[in-house]
């Protein structure tokens, strides 16, 4: 397998930059998913990587050696892409071998690695069915095996579970992490789907609009959100927000007024703002709690039984929803009135500029 450096990569079309000079490692055998909402970017840089787009300035080395210049084929990359891509008159055999047919590789040789792959994939039993005959999780198993065969030095994936219904795109994404730690192959994977991105990811790149908004492990992003941006986008249900006014604050935590008057001592340290300064306060739906009507009260709108888990809307006085994640058994009911508990210790504090406060060493987040 190998490695990847990305140098201050930029992309240009006309005027317009869409690539905003990306600087990123990727190392051997990790699997990296480059997540963002449409439009971000991220499809376009995975292309750049492939060689399909032209790099308008900075370095994509692999392995150390700069392939600004070098033709997709010889870049050693092989890509599976949302659409499949499978040859409809051929069988699943014939698509898996085309490529090892074009690069001159011996009929047995040829033969044994399809096999191997088949195997592996679990495409023994459709060997000789053509795509037309096959399921769409059957089809994908097909575009991984193709590019497996050819043995690249890194694997990318774009998008390739979007076609897929709910449950197959749960059970596929089992399947490529398992093969992953199987083959131990480098691999670059984009979704915008951020709950692929959390289970199958060693590193996610969180992108917007041409530009990286944070890198870091899924727990990593999840608990330490580097921004606004990245704590909205990352987490299912999403972050709750709160409008909250600065205080005064220290190495030990900062103090903020919620928008009933509720005053709070969270322990995350202010990055020298001024009393009266206006902040976002954030909260993940898991760790708010339900009590008593009494401060931050509101009347329950929505409830979502999941089983294991309850999401209980709740619609503020001042008309702001929120959701709460308790257990399975709660009995509360709709239009039941309730009041919130947020826990300070698990709250994050966001300045004017979106940035997130440091957590202090004895926040139960901190790294």
């Amino acid at each position: 397998m190998a490695t990847l450096e990305l140098k201050n990569i930029r992309k240009t079309y006309l005027t317009e930059e869409i690539i905003k000079g990306i600087s990123l490692s990727i190392e051997n055998q990790e699997f990296v998913v480059f997540v963002g909402p449409s439009g971000c970017g991220k499809s376009t840089l995975l292309r750049m990587i492939a060689g399909l787009e032209d790099i308008t300035s900075g370095d994509l080395l692999i392995d150390g050696q700069r392939v600004n210049d070098v033709e997709p084929g010889k870049r050693g990359l092989a890509m599976v892409f949302q659409s499949y891509a499978l040859y409809p008159h051929m069988n699943v055999y014939k698509n898996m071998e085309f490529g090892l047919k074009l690069a001159g590789m011996p009929e047995a040789e040829r033969r044994q690695k399809i096999e191997h792959v088949a195997r592996t994939l679990q495409l023994e039993p459709y060997l000789n069915h053509k795509p037309g005959q096959l399921s769409g999780g059957q089809r994908q198993r097909v575009a991984i095996g193709r590019a497996i065969v050819r043995n690249p030095k890194v694997f990318l994936f774009d998008e390739p579970l979007s076609n897929l219904d709910a449950a197959l795109r749960g059970q596929m994404r089992v399947e490529l992490s398992a093969l992953h730690r199987k083959l131990g192959a480098t691999t670059i994977y984009v979704t915008h789907d951020q709950v692929e991105a959390m289970t199958m990811a060693d590193k996610i790149v969180v992108l917007q609009k041409g530009v990286v908004e944070q890198i870091g492990s899924p727990l990593e992003l999840y608990h330490h959100p580097r921004n606004l941006f990245v704590a909205k986008f990352i987490g299912s249900p999403p972050m709750n927000f709160f409008s909250a006014i600065f205080q005064d604050g220290n190495a030990e935590g900062s103090t903020v007024q919620l928008r009933d008057g509720t005053v709070m001592h969270v322990p995350v340290a202010p990055p020298g703002i001024l009393p009266g300064t206006k902040l976002t306060l954030g909260i993940r739906p898991e760790h708010l709690e339900l009590a008593a009507p009494g401060p931050n009260s509101g009347i329950v709108e929505v409830i979502e039984r999941l089983g294991a888990t309850t999401l209980v809307h709740v619609r503020l006085e001042d008309g702001q929803v929120v959701v709460v994640q308790t257990d399975g058994f709660t009995d509360i009911e709709v239009e039941t009135r309730v009041s919130l508990t947020l826990p300070p210790q698990y709250c994050h504090l966001f300045a004017p500029d979106g940035l997130a406060f440091e957590a202090c060493r004895r926040h139960p987040l901190a790294a």
